[in-house]
């Protein structure tokens, strides 16, 4: 925790980051531990815990992630000047702008350096105003080689850099590759003037693939491992951001078409949600869902293997869909847990179209899963099952974040190319970009397209609401296609919905007649099954033909009228009812035939009169078997009413959504400021004064003694301390301190003549020695 002193204070009016921390405004303070909560777990009790724990590696590196390339640029000259150790004037940082734009690496305007070293001071990755000073750990987060930025901008193009790259050996490629994939920085003998050209690091220098820095080092450029990578090719260390160049689009047509793509996500989910309903898919021993299983449902539901991979996942993500034992549990138990729909389902199948997709557009915002990803070789080389434990990814959410909302910024209509974005995001977050690749970021865009949050590359209206907190349900509801109430049936028995139908005529005409195909425009195929399941619902002939002829706007074909009378005449003849079955006909003839035939055996048939007999079978088995026998029977009640046994499909209990890996929740606002009053009643309790220093001159307080050594470890002077060993063992000794921090005091030793490490808890007592350092 060694603390960082300047020659010379300027305007900044302190000697160490603790005393800047002090001398922060409560405001200031609250909002550092806002942007760094990691600072705040557990409180630290003074501003000397606090700049401590400031300065810690692992807390700088996770701040730092949240830099751009213009924030590490000022970083690398800060480094360069030794600004951890020497604070540096902004007059020093000015010319060292200057001459840094001579490499081409571009110029930038003192509002955006001023704005850029305001954000790394509010995380206290610098400190001071003028002169500034930087932490040392922040250093190594810089994402390129330390002076980089200070050398001319990269010659080659991408066209020129894929063609070298293309006639290249194996051996060179692979060498590429290891660089590519690891440090660029390579350790080679070969790189040395002397080696023969025919070795491949000679070969690689002489195509400018590789860069010589001395003898023994070479460097793979930024642009050539872009290349390999797959990402977009820029020079990195440009302190400019890229621009975007997309077309500008009518936000109209923009929300049509996510509109158009959410009508057509929830018809998908609507099915899958029915073929599991019919047939659970058991789950795999892993969790997941097998490939086999997976063709299963894509088949019954008409969908393409990849759709159907992402519907999957949106249901499992909503809470839709789990797996477990469902009720009723499947004929074939060769599983233990099935994935199958939950009750939550039924809610959602009855609720709008702009709130089934707005359940499941926000699922597909925070799970922490990663659809695209299925099919691909995990690191065993295995493939990742839909659903399994290897899609999950903690990062998705945090990058579709950064993803949606660089296209939240452009204005309305205005479209972005997947390689613009992620050369964009590549620039304000170099320490992410290896995640957000040209074609994660495709991947991602495509998944958001599917959801209608993005529409030809522009997002809609509906995805910057949800983004932005809006009402995205009433967004979406006002894109999407006003419901009409009307049909065309035409000549081939077929009827098209011109447009989505509303709710009591969609009903009626998917109950009549059997989807062909889906979109803007539906297509609906009639059948004598599909007549006879709106009869065996309890419609009548007469209800079907009114409904046709009052709500089609195309004349009704005679061929149609005469396929429900015809179906509606045979349907029905023959009842079945609960006795645990019964069978009734007002002919006793067919019910004679009925019992003369095979299918009576199976379902124990006994007479009880000409016109009645009774079965122990379920009334639903009675049906389906007599049906499959070539009769043509319908189910009534104790009434004699006919009764709707259409299966509502298999159902299993909700379960709590698994969060395990979702941020804890942050401090509030009033936490962070009481926070910062109990340091500054920590800070004021180990002034010297108000007890935090003995009669002897040792201080009494913790905070007090690690000011007390970070002190002398930065000026270079010698304390005596006093020590409980392990065995419990005291004793005092005089020691020259090195470094504090960690819970760690390294100091010299004049009586071993070597650095020890000191626990610091283990310290009883700390007093400076006026002889100074030995």
């Amino acid at each position: 925790m060694t603390e960082i002193r300047g020659t010379q204070a300027g305007t900044s009016g302190a000697d160490s980051l603790t005393e800047w921390l002090s001398a922060r405004t409560d405001a200031e303070l609250t909002e550092l531990l806002r942007l760094r909560p990691d600072l705040a777990v557990p409180p630290p009790s003074t501003m000397v815990v606090l700049g401590g724990r400031a300065q810690q590696r692992a807390s700088v590196s996770r701040a730092a992630d949240e830099l751009d390339t213009l924030d590490f640029g000022l970083l690398e000259l800060l480094a360069l000047a030794g600004a951890e150790e020497t604070p540096m004037t902004r007059a020093e940082l000015n010319d060292a702008l200057a001459a840094r734009a001579l490499t081409g690496k571009g110029k930038v305007t003192k509002k955006a350096v001023d704005s850029s070293l305001a954000k790394m001071r509010a995380y206290a990755l610098i400190w001071g105003t003028d002169p500034i000073s930087i932490i040392p750990a922040a250093i190594d987060t810089i994402p390129w080689r330390l002076g980089r930025a200070l050398e001319p901008a990269e010659s080659m193009s991408e066209a020129e850099i894929t063609a070298a790259l293309n006639s290249l050996g194996e051996r060179e490629r692979g060498l590429l590759e290891t660089l590519a994939n690891s440090s660029p920085i390579g350790r080679t003998r070969d790189a040395a003037p002397e080696t023969p050209a025919d070795r491949p690091v000679q070969k690689l220098l002489a195509a400018g693939l590789l860069r010589w820095l001395d003898e023994q080092t070479v460097e793979l450029p930024a642009t050539v491992r872009q290349v390999i990578r797959g990402e977009p090719v820029f020079d990195p260390t440009t302190l400019t951001a890229p621009v975007i160049t997309g077309d500008k689009l009518k936000p109209a047509d923009v929300n049509a078409a996510a509109a158009g793509e959410a009508l057509e996500l929830v018809r998908q989910s609507e099915n899958v949600i029915a073929v599991l309903g019919a047939a659970p898919a058991p789950a795999l021993r892993a969790g997941g869902l097998g490939v086999r299983e997976l063709r299963r449902i894509a088949k019954a539901a008409d969908l393409d293997e990849n759709r159907l991979n992402l519907v999957v996942e949106l249901l499992a993500a909503a809470g839709l869909i789990a797996s477990g034992t469902p009720d009723p549990a499947p004929a074939s138990d060769t599983a233990d847990d099935y994935w199958t729909p939950t009750m939550t389902v039924d809610g959602w199948l009855n609720s709008t179209t702009a709130r089934k997709w707005e359940v499941l557009a926000s699922a597909w915002i925070d799970v922490p899963r990663v659809p695209w990803m299925i099919g691909m070789r995990d690191p065993s080389d295995k493939p990742i099952a839909a659903l399994a434990e290897e899609g999950r990814a903690p990062s998705a959410p945090r990058d579709r974040a950064s993803i949606l909302g660089l296209l939240a910024e452009l204005d309305s209509g205005q479209s972005a190319s997947p390689a613009e974005v992620s050369r964009l995001l590549a620039w304000r977050h170099p320490r992410r970009s290896g995640r957000l690749r040209t074609f994660a970021v495709e991947n991602t865009l495509a998944e958001a397209s599917a959801l209608g949050l993005v529409a030809r590359g522009a997002l809609s209206s509906p995805g910057r609401a949800m983004l932005h907190g809006g009402d995205a349900e009433a967004e979406m509801a006002a894109a999407l296609p006003k419901p009409i109430d009307y049909i065309l049936v035409q000549a081939d028995l077929t009827l098209v919905a011109p447009g989505p139908l509303v709710p009591d005529l969609l009903e009626q005409v998917t109950l009549v007649a059997d989807i062909e195909s889906a979109g803007a425009a539906s297509m609906y195929r009639i059948s004598e099954n599909s007549i006879r399941r709106a009869l065996d619902a309890g419609l009548t002939a007469t209800e079907l033909q009114t409904m046709f002829s009052s709500k089609s706007k195309t004349p009704v074909p005679q061929s149609l009228s005469y396929l429900i009378d015809d179906v509606a005449r045979r349907h029905g003849r023959l009842r079945a009812g609960v006795a645990a079955s019964f069978i009734r006909c007002e002919d006793a003839s067919l019910l004679a035939e009925v019992l003369a035939s095979p299918v009576a055996e199976p379902l124990a048939l006994r007479a009880l009169a000409p016109t009645v007999a009774v079965s122990q079978a379920p009334l639903r088995e009675v049906l389906a078997e007599l049906r499959a026998a070539g009769f043509a029977p319908a189910g009534e009640d104790s009434s004699g009413a006919l009764v709707d046994l259409r299966p509502r499909g298999a159902r299993i209990p909700n379960r709590r959504l698994r969060h395990a890996t979702r941020t804890p929740s942050s401090p509030s606002p009033e936490q962070l400021e009481a926070l910062v009053r109990t340091m500054r009643a920590g800070d004021r309790a180990a002034t010297p004064g108000r007890g935090g220093v003995r009669a002897d001159g040792s201080r009494e307080s913790n905070a007090a003694a690690i000011a007390l050594l970070s002190s002398a470890a930065r000026e270079g002077k010698s304390v005596n301390i006093g020590y409980v060993d392990a065995q419990g063992v005291a004793t005092h000794r005089i020691v020259d301190p090195v470094s504090v921090g960690g819970g760690q005091l390294d100091a010299f030793d004049p009586a071993s003549g070597a650095v020890r490490r000191f626990t610091l808890h283990r310290i009883t007592s700390v007093s400076p020695v006026d002889s100074g350092k030995k």
